[in-house]
């Protein structure tokens, strides 16, 4: 896929910042669609399918982290990178933002070279998703392992009879895991198989995304090895 078939959705309440960011994005060659609030950005996404949504936190009628947990309810929309786009830069409010389903979080102001560089970065992940996805589930569209089974097709997890489609990253981080029951995956190998070598994540993001699979599948099936990484058991 070309950079100019690349679709973006911004949301953000501001009209000076949508300007801003659609004028250096457009230029680039990139389709920009924008929206004012997480209700409006919602319908867009759903109808335009969007490569990469930018996402404000705070924004009225439904602030960026429900917007955030509500695109990645959408099937259709599972492959979409989102990235949150901010003035907020406590800890907290970038911990929600990935417990929410975030792929990157980016804070502002920023300059216009280095946003459409995050951008590129970012959307160079979404082009090699299929490249990561495809060998850990070994060519099947379902996995089972033990009481866990994960079709690929759909974003889902079945764990027993009870069946949730998980957001894109904790789909991907299971299934890494799953791949090969019982290995340890160090925090470089989750990192460059789940995020990328061109995205940039904070410290926690793994954990936060360990502690999110742990509270919907079971404590018992993901193990910590301290100070090096984690194990899917049966």
């Amino acid at each position: 896929m070309s950079e100019e078939k690349y679709k973006i959705l911004l949301v953000d309440d501001e009209i000076d910042i949508l300007e801003f960011i659609s004028y250096n994005l457009r230029k680039e060659g990139f389709i920009v669609f924008t929206a004012q609030n997480g209700v409006s950005g919602l319908k867009i996404a759903e109808k335009e399918k969007p490569n990469l949504i930018i996402l404000d936190v705070m924004m009225p009628e439904m602030d960026g982290i429900t917007t955030c947990e509500e695109l990645r309810k959408i099937p259709s929309l599972q492959n979409t990178i989102i990235s949150f786009l901010t003035a907020r830069g406590e800890d907290y409010s970038q911990i929600a933002g990935f417990e929410a389903g975030a792929d990157d979080y980016i804070t502002k102001p920023i300059r216009p070279k280095v946003l459409v560089s995050r951008v590129k970065a970012l959307l160079k992940r979404f082009n090699s998703n299929s490249s990561i996805k495809e060998p850990l589930i070994e060519d099947t569209n379902l996995l089972k392992i033990g009481d866990i089974t994960i079709d690929k097709e759909r974003y889902l997890i079945k764990k027993g009879e009870e069946e949730m489609i998980l957001p894109r990253k904790e789909f991907e981080l299971i299934s890494l895991l799953v791949s090969k029951p019982g290995k340890v995956f160090t925090r470089e190998e989750i990192y460059s198989s789940v995020w990328g070598n061109n995205v940039v994540v904070g410290d926690r993001t793994i954990d936060v995304h360990i502690r999110k699979l742990r509270e919907k599948i079971g404590s018992a099936h993901i193990k910590t090895l301290k100070g090096i990484g984690y194990k899917f058991v049966e």
